[in-house]
């Protein structure tokens, strides 16, 4: 699969961005000082551990962390105007006709008591102010393009009726059908079996390459990331702790926590290699530490300094930022 980029303009960026829940155990940090671009037309993979912030991220670049959570710090650039001092009713323009999303279980974001007409032509109406005809003539071509079978008829038909798979086309085809020129994917093949995987993969890079349109792919499968995106960011305890172009994160990793994941999964390319954990558990929510929160468990730790400092980022080749004091 190959990912071209159009041009060179962000479409999104992201600046020291910080999200907190606030709970009876204090302020819990879920997004701390996150920043990165994306350009028109790129797809972004998004790495990490489960519950290392991917899905608060992009919840808050969509506004839709709500209390106990807040976003305290940063900014969300969307075609150059930050979102964060955006009201409710302003983001309700803004979601689903300038940024979709895609979640993990489709089941749980498709409304049980309405057809799937209901569901798909509502936006489409409120959005493009279209007619129930042309939205119903435009739902039905959307799902031709995603390879739903009789799509005039299945239109009527309800979430429960339609496989796993079928369900994950329907929610990109509903993403799709509103011509977002951002699209976030949550983890959205991970319910599916290995070969619905592979099929939904590669829908959404040709759907991405036939509209244009820039994608954040969220994920904690490397082979995945490496198979959809042309540049990565790699995610540990709320940071981004390492960012480059797919090559620079698969070929020369350079934060330990980046290549210890590359270690213990299986050759991405087919090479055959020795599989290694790394020692240890990743942060709990609410954990406090002076330094660098690899630090328990990293293998290249420098005791008085990455326990008591916050490593910076430093830029070693071009876009290719890690945060370690190994690069200083």
């Amino acid at each position: 699969m190959t990912i071209s980029v159009s041009n060179s303009i962000p479409l999104l960026q992201v600046r020291n961005l910080k999200t907190c829940f606030y709970t009876y155990e204090g302020v819990l940090p879920a997004v701390n000082d996150v920043s990165f671009e994306l350009k028109k037309g790129e797809v972004l993979g998004i790495v990490g551990e489960s519950g290392c912030g991917k899905t608060v991220l992009s919840l808050s670049i969509m506004k839709m962390v709500y209390s106990p959570g807040k976003i305290t710090a940063g900014e969300i650039l969307f075609k150059g105007k930050n979102l964060i001092p955006r009201s409710e009713k302003e983001m309700e323009k803004t979601r689903g006709s300038q940024i979709g999303m895609i979640f993990q279980d489709p089941l749980t974001s498709l409304n049980p008591v309405f057809s799937i007409e209901e569901q798909m032509t509502e936006p489409l109406m409120v959005h493009h102010g279209l007619s129930r005809k042309d939205a119903r003539t435009k739902i039905i071509e959307m799902l031709k393009r995603v390879d739903i079978p009789s799509p005039e008829k299945r239109i009527r038909d309800y979430p429960h009726q339609f496989s796993g798979g079928q369900r994950q086309r329907i929610m990109i085809a509903s993403a799709l059908s509103l011509n977002p020129p951002l699209l976030i994917a949550d983890e959205p093949t991970t319910a599916l079996d290995v070969s619905i995987q592979a099929q939904i993969l590669e829908l959404l890079v040709s759907v991405q390459k036939e509209y244009g349109i820039s994608v954040i792919f969220i994920s904690h499968n490397l082979g995945v990331i490496a198979g959809i995106s042309h540049r990565v960011a790699v995610m540990y305890g709320g940071w981004i702790v390492e960012r480059g172009s797919v090559d620079q994160i698969f070929d020369t990793p350079l934060h330990p926590y980046t290549r210890a994941l590359l270690s213990s999964v299986p050759g991405i390319k087919g090479e055959k290699k020795r599989l290694v954990s790394l020692p240890g558990s990743p942060p709990r929510a609410g954990e406090v530490f002076d330094g660098c929160l690899l630090y328990p468990r990293c293998p290249q730790r420098m005791e008085g300094r990455c326990n008591r400092e916050i490593p910076p980022e430093t830029v070693k080749e071009t876009e290719h930022g890690v945060k370690c004091f190994l690069y200083l």
